[in-house]
Order: structure tokens, then C-alpha cells, then sequence
């Protein structure tokens, strides 16, 4: 009877628990979406590469928009980087010092430096087939490859060690070091 006492008492207290409004309410996960494609979906030609040859006028290299909700309650800015996860993990596109007030990108962020929406973020510059700041579309002409984004909240408002001329190793490395929460979602294209 007393055993039994216990284990009742034991269960009692783990349900009290569990509901409690401090372990439940206010608690969502870090998730990030995008209007243009669902998570493991097609990502529209829209978002493809235009460097890559053909002349396929669907193809406009306009990055995806992406919104992000359930941040680290401390994250003082964010950043996003892109990879092809089937071509080594290719880095397609680092964006960081976004704001912590930003919760999405437009479609099409400009293919510059420092782009006036988001306000106050950075890119890096991407050295391959088109050699251009910012997103660099899928590329894949005869394949279908598994593009990742994964958005990252990160414990400073910015990354005062990137500048224009750092690489997309570089900015991800840092962007890993700072960060304390992240979500991702892939595409296909």
C-alpha cells in the first residue's frame, strides 16, 4: 500500500508539473518557412541560378522569402546560410547581422554588400559560377539537388569580425561560434 502511495504521489506531481504554465505556455519551437515552397518541396525556377547557361527566362537567381518564428528568447541578431547538401554542401549564400526586431526576407534580397532590406544586414560575396554578392540560385542543370536554409539566432548583434571580403567558410565558422538556436528548412531544385 505505502509503494503504491508513492508511485501515485510520484505521478501526481510529474502531471502537476507537466501542466504548470511555466513549462508550457510561451515555449514554441525555432521554425523557419517559406511561401514559395513547402519544407522538402520544389523550389520554383524563379530561385534557380541564371550563370549556370540556357536561356530558360523563368530563371531569375531572386532569392526565396523566408520567415523564421520561436527564436532563443536571448538572440540579439540572425544570419542564414544556404547549402547544397548534395554537392558537398556547397555554400550558396550567407546572410547575417540581421536584425533581432526581423523575423523574414523578402523575396529577392539585392545582390549587394549591404542591402537595404533587412536594414543593418550584411552578405557575403560568393565566388563561383556567378561571382556576386548574396544568393547564388540552385545551379544544377541535370540534377535534382537538396538546397538547405537554415536560419541561426545569434548571441550578439553583429559579427564584428566579417567584412566584404570574407569567405563563405569564414562567415559560416562565425556564424556556427554565435549561434544558440537554429532551424532549417530544405528545397529541391
Amino acid at each position: 500500500m505505502r509503494a503504491t502511495r508513492i508511485v501515485f504521489c510520484a505521478l501526481f506531481a510529474l502531471g502537476a508539473a507537466c501542466l504548470s504554465p511555466t513549462a508550457s505556455a510561451g515555449q514554441t519551437a525555432f521554425s523557419l518557412s517559406s511561401t514559395a515552397f513547402a519544407d522538402g518541396g520544389r523550389m520554383p525556377k524563379i530561385h534557380e541560378c541564371t550563370s549556370g547557361g540556357g536561356q530558360d527566362p523563368a530563371k531569375k537567381n531572386e532569392s526565396p522569402p523566408l520567415a523564421w518564428s520561436g527564436a532563443p528568447a536571448g538572440a540579439k541578431s540572425y544570419a542564414i546560410v544556404m547549402r547544397d547538401l548534395d554537392n558537398a554542401a556547397l555554400i550558396h549564400w550567407v546572410i547575417y547581422d540581421i536584425p533581432a526586431a526581423t523575423a523574414s526576407l523578402p523575396q529577392n534580397v539585392q545582390h549587394v554588400y549591404r542591402p537595404p532590406v533587412p536594414a543593418g544586414s550584411r552578405q557575403v560575396y560568393y565566388r563561383g559560377s556567378a561571382s556576386l554578392y548574396g544568393y547564388q540560385g540552385p545551379c544544377s542543370p541535370s540534377t535534382v539537388n537538396t538546397y538547405e536554409f537554415v536560419v541561426h539566432a545569434l548571441d550578439r548583434p553583429s559579427l564584428t569580425g566579417l567584412n566584404s571580403g570574407s569567405s563563405t567558410r569564414a562567415a559560416a565558422q562565425a556564424i556556427t561560434a554565435a549561434s544558440i538556436g537554429s532551424a532549417r528548412i530544405t528545397g529541391e531544385s
